[in-house]
């Protein structure tokens, strides 16, 4: 099975998804800091439609000026262009297989897509 990750090593949810992860020698594993090598806005919109997510539900408040922006409130589009403006407003980590996306908070929601 392929799984990717966009990961954020300074994040210990992040680093205990990617744990998890590594934990199943099955898994083709794509590591993506997304802070280095972030998602396009298309990219963006996929994920979270495929996680079954608004992506308003997958904007990192902490640590950003999101809240100040009025981004929790915004609409989809508008949430979608700030976050791949900047993608530190991304909440992770979110992880990719072919069984779904799942933003991994907390980390064991990965067990659901593996």
């Amino acid at each position: 099975m392929k799984a990717t990750i966009w990961h954020n090593p300074k994040c210990g949810t992040s680093r205990k998804t990617l744990a998890i992860l590594e934990e199943h020698p099955d898994i083709e594993l794509s590591v993506v800091q997304y802070l280095k090598d972030p998602p396009t806005r298309k990219k963006l919109a996929q994920l979270y439609k495929d996680a079954g997510i608004a992506p308003n539900q997958a904007l990192r408040l902490r640590g950003t000026d999101a809240e100040e922006r009025g981004l929790p409130d915004a609409d989809a589009d508008t949430v979608l262009d700030a976050m791949a403006a900047d993608s530190s407003l991304m909440e992770r980590p979110v992880v990719e297989t072919e069984k779904g996306v799942r933003l991994c908070r907390p980390q064991e929601k990965v067990h659901e897509i593996l």
